[in-house]
Formats: structure tokens, sequence, C-alpha cells
């Protein structure tokens, strides 16, 4: 049997499986293509994780296309984060081209032009469906660990959502988290002090510059009404193919931290509110993060134990996190060591960095007799990579360096036309982009406070009268003991016998 016979063999039965796959290509062997040794993902191990890796401009953005295309095709719904705004795409069909179909006789697999069920969402003002999440909703925990606060600030946090449920005040958006923070230290000081105990206004200014922080990245965008439902993210078409939900991000590039916000808020309400599915045979979700490193390099400590946990967590829900990003050393190795599924596309070695670099990620690849997998890692070509799966029992798959698959999609942006046209026949447009300013915590507490300052200008109008009328008293008071208290001299010079003893006196004078 030929080393090609013998490779066949190897890769065929490796990726041997019972139940419903993707096929994302061919495997290659001394640089050719072995027509029909098909490399197979198990839709059983997808939940398992994964990640799209690869130097700019090596395929990393038409593998995520050609798994996304697959998962939708098998009725399960994607949701991808479009950071370079270059997969609208998968709305239109691909115009097909020679070489497509020239790659698609070597893979062996035929290859059909497809457009696929589409929605657009956003989180800052491009057109699309409204993602938000209420103050609320994100609770005490998780906003601490997005504004990375300290335990005693935290704590401060923590007695907020307290009174504010026991008052029935709803945190919906961040005016209304920035008004009760400066109530606690002014108007409301006293209240709190009695029953919640002393709030240091040092605390509450810290936690609100933090605040403002995450607003002036856009996340007064994000925070408020209506609040998305994530089971709107597993909707399926008439003819049974999931959605391709892609975010629109190319905006907030610049903008790490509310992305990572919106993706913490994001998994959390996901792991609570979807059903466990144990060991299924496919997936619920698939999500995609374009550009991870955009989560990682700016995450607090707290943030990526966070991410970490839920990594760990999620997958019990039927939902498969898969990153892409340039390098693997972009994911940390807690995470890192969660994924199932590796598409590495090509490595470029310019510095000695780089060829560490190149030595570490190819110690995260199972070892082969078939492959230098430092070497072939530096040799690839575009639209090839090395692919290390997970089999229905959970065993690595063969390493196999693949000719991967074309996109059925096209591989190019939406023109504004039929972005428009996409967008006019969406319900969730409809369903989440009105705006909502409902009474909440702000306008219930200004409404406390003009309620006070108006009680306490009643009673101190009420003790000026009284003082008035109590002067006024007093005056008259005043002005009777004076009339009635007169002098001695007086009180004779205007006595009757007074009077009667000067006229006798006056009579007699004149009869003399």
């Amino acid at each position: 049997m030929s080393k090609t016979d013998t490779f066949f063999k190897y890769i065929t039965e490796g990726n041997a499986t019972k139940g419903d796959f993707i096929a994302v290509g061919s495997a290659m062997l001394d640089g050719e293509t072995v027509t029909g040794a098909h490399v197979k993902i198990p839709l059983k191990t997808m939940n398992r994780h994964g990640l799209i890796a690869g130097a700019t401009g090596t395929g990393k953005t038409k593998s995520l296309q050609v798994l996304a295309e697959n998962l939708s095709d098998k009725g399960i719904p994607v949701l991808l984060m479009d950071i370079k705004g270059d997969l609208s795409g998968l709305a239109q069909p691909s115009p097909g081209h020679a070489k497509i179909d020239e790659r698609h006789e070597k893979i062996g697999l035929p290859f059909d032009a497809k457009a696929f069920p589409v929605e657009l969402l956003t989180l800052s003002e491009q057109d699309g469906v409204r993602l938000r999440a209420t103050v609320s909703e994100f609770g005490p925990v998780l906003l601490s660990r997005v504004l990375d606060l300290t335990d005693t600030q935290s704590g401060v946090v923590a007695v907020i959502f307290q009174y504010c449920d026991d008052n029935k005040l709803p945190l919906l958006d961040l005016k209304d988290f920035k008004k009760i923070l400066q109530y606690t230290t002014q108007e409301g000081k006293a209240e709190f002090t009695e029953s919640y105990g002393r709030i240091s206004t040092a605390s509450t200014g810290a936690i609100l510059r933090k605040v403002i922080e995450l607003e002036q990245q856009g996340a007064d965008l994000f925070f408020g009404e209506k609040s998305f439902d994530t089971q709107d993210l597993l909707r399926i078409d008439d003819n049974g193919r999931g959605y391709i939900n892609i975010l629109r991000l190319t905006d907030i590039q610049d903008r790490p931290k509310l992305f990572s916000t919106f993706m913490l808020s994001l998994l959390a309400e996901i792991y609570s509110t979807f059903p466990e599915q144990g060991d299924s045979d496919r997936p619920e979700l698939i999500l995609f993060i374009d550009e991870a490193h955009l989560i990682f390099n700016e995450a607090s400590k707290a943030l990526l134990n966070q991410i970490e946990s839920i990594v760990k967590l999620i997958r019990s829900k039927g939902v498969g996190l898969y990153f892409v990003t340039q390098n693997p050393t972009d994911v940390p190795e807690a995470v890192l060591g969660q994924l199932g599924l590796k598409i590495q596309h090509a490595l470029r070695a310019f510095t000695a960095k780089d060829r560490k670099a190149i030595k570490l990620t190819a110690q995260n690849y199972p070892d082969s007799e078939y492959y230098d997998t430092t070497e072939v890692l530096t040799s690839l070509g575009i639209g090839e990579a090395l692919v290390s799966a997970l089999d229905e029992k959970g065993r690595p798959t063969p390493l196999a360096a693949t000719m991967m698959r074309a996109p059925m999609s096209r591989m190019d942006v939406l023109t504004d036309m039929e972005l428009s046209s996409l967008l006019s026949k969406s319900k969730m447009v409809k369903k989440y982009n009105e705006t909502i300013d409902r009474e909440s915590a702000y306008e219930m507490l200004n409404e406390k406070i003009k309620e006070a300052e108006a009680d306490e200008a009643k009673e101190k109008a009420k003790k000026e009268q009284e003082a008035l009328k109590k002067a006024e008293s007093k005056r008259k008071t005043t002005t009777r003991r004076r009339s009635t208290a007169m002098n001695p001299i007086v009180k004779v010079l205007t006595s009757a016998t007074f009077i009667r003893s000067v006229f006798g006196i006056l009579t007699k004078v004149l009869k003399k």
C-alpha cells in the first residue's frame, strides 16, 4: 500500500462518524490534496468550543464563513461578531468562479452557491436590530466586574441594588445608576445611613468615574430598554435553516470595554436562561467571536475569570464558542485548554518572537507521523489550514493539513441597497428598534427629591408664619402694657381729685 493510500485510510478512519457532521475540506499530504480524504467535524462535539487562527490574509474569515453556512444548513443558529465588516455577504449567493470549481474538484465535494437567512444586529447607531440590556439585568456582581471595582466598591453597588429592590426603583439605564449613586451621599444620605449604613463619598465618586468611562465608549446606547431576548437568537427559517445573526461591530474597534461588557452580558444571559442539554447530538447555538484579542487584551483579571468560568460551563447549555484571532497566544491558556476544535491557518515568522510563538502553537496540536507541525504552520497556502477536532467520543481526530472548501455565499459585503432591503424585511428591527424611556429610578428619585424640597419649603414657610405671628402677638402685648402702665405723675394729673383741687384754687384767686 502506498504512502498516499495509507494516509487516506488514516484520515478517513480517524474521521469516521455515525452522527451528523460538517465536512470542511480534504486532507493534504506533502503539499498535495488527497481527494476524498474528507476532514469532518461531528455536530455532537461542536459545543466543545474552538479556535480559528492565522496571519492576516490566510483565510480565517472564509473558514468562519464555511462553518456558519454549514451550521445554518443543519438547522443550527449562529451569532457572528463582525468587527471587520466583511460577513454581510452571507445573505447573498456566491457568484462562483473557476478557481472555486477547481478547488472543489480537488477536495471531492460539490459546490452549491446559495444565500442564507441573515439578521443584522448592532450595539451602536449603525443600522440593524438594536441590542440592549438593563442595569438591573446585569445585577451587582456582573456590573462590578465590568467596572473593575474593588471589594469595598462592589459592596456599595450591592447595597444600592438592594435599596432599589426594596423601594421598587427600576435600574434601567446608566442615568438611573448615576442618580442613585448621587442620592446615597447627598439628598438620601440620612435615609441610607439609617437603613443600610454609611456610604462613603469617596467610594461613590470612584464608581461614578468608572461609569463615565464606560459611557464614553458608548455604553449608554447599550443599557436600556427594550431588552434583547436571547431566545431570538435561536430562530429557524421556513426552510429549516438556522438564522445567521451578524453583529455589526465595525465602529467599536476602539471601544473594547463596550465589546467586553456586551459579551459578558450575553454569555451570562445565555447561561442563566438556556436549559441544560446534557449529552445532545447537536448544539443549540454557536457563537463566533472575531478579533478575540479585543476581549482578552483589555479585560481586567476579574473579567477574565468570569469569561473563563462561563466558557467552562456554557457548553452544558448546548452553546459553542469559537474564537477567531491572529495568534493562539491571544487567548488565555485557561480558555485555550477548553477548545476542542482548532483550525490553524498559516503563521508568518518574521522575527525571533514570531518563531518562538510558532513553536508554542505547534505544541497545541497532536503529534503526527505525516507532518512536521512547526514547518507546516509556515508553509500553508491561502485557504489551507491545520485542523484538529474531537470525534464523537471526545477524542482528537487525526491532525490534517486541509484544503478548505469555499464559502457558498458571497465572499464580499452587501451593497447599501442590499442592506436596506434586508433590514426593511426584518421583523426583529420592528420589535427592538423603538427606544423606550419609561419611569425609572432617575425620574422617581427626582420626584422624591422635589417632594422633599416642597415639604421642606412648606415647613420653612410654616415656621416663618409662626414666627411672624409670635412677633405680632408680642408687639401687641407690649403696646397694651405701654398704654396701661403710664407714668404715676400723669395718673395724678389726670385724676378727678387733682382737677377739682386746681379748679378750687383758681376760683379763690379770682375772688380776691
